[in-house]
This record gives structure tokens, sequence and C-alpha cells, in this order.
């Protein structure tokens, strides 16, 4: 098992997203508002707030999705659907993402495929 983290810079894309990975038969993803070190320098550093608005907007709040998921063929469909999504990552303002092992879980609830079987 491994967990999926999403940093999503564009909100307006998450209903998408999350429409996506049910289509791939992944479900229980949670999503949490978030807000990254730049924006919080903007809002409570006068001067650095300043000098960043000059050169680039500061970011509104993004969200964190985090999802664990059972199988190699689920992990690489939601990085397909991210990458779907989302485009590139490299770009600015769109994303980042990690995968991290998980050793151990309870409470987890099966997928509606898992269910049938």
């Amino acid at each position: 098992m491994e967990v999926l983290f999403l940093i999503l810079n564009q909100p307006e894309r998450l209903n998408e997203l999350l429409e996506g990975f049910l289509d791939d038969g992944i479900g229980g993803a949670t999503v949490l508002e978030s807000t990254g070190m730049g924006r919080t320098l903007c809002d409570t550093t006068p001067i650095f707030g300043g000098l960043r608005n000059i050169l680039q907007e500061c970011r509104p709040n993004n969200l964190t999705i985090f999802t664990v998921l059972d199988s190699e063929d689920k992990k690489n469909k939601a990085i397909k659907r991210i990458h779907h999504v989302l485009g590139d990552l490299s770009k600015p303002n769109t994303g980042m993402y990690f995968v991290m092992p998980v050793s151990a879980a309870s409470g987890l609830t099966e997928s509606p495929e898992d269910a049938t079987e």
C-alpha cells in the first residue's frame, strides 16, 4: 500500500480530478484546504508581499488531496490521471505530488469493484 499526496494549485480542477479518480476505480480521497509558504509570506510579511506582488501575484490557497492506493495499478492510474488533468507539473501554478509507503492502516473502505469479489 502507498499513499499519494497531491498539492493542487488549481482548485477549479478538483471535480475533474476526483471524477477521473472514480472512473479509474480510485476512491476514498481526502481533500484539505492548505496554504503554501509563499502565500503565508505574502500575507504576513508586508515588504516581501509588496515585492512578490510586483513580480508575481500571490497564489490563493491550495488543496491537498491524499488517497491510500492498494495496488501498483491504481498508483499508475492516479498518476496518469493527475498528468491528464493538470498537464505538465513542471510549469508554475499547477501542483506537485509525491507517493509514500504505508506500513499499516485500519478503517479503509473497499472500492466498489473490490466489494463484489
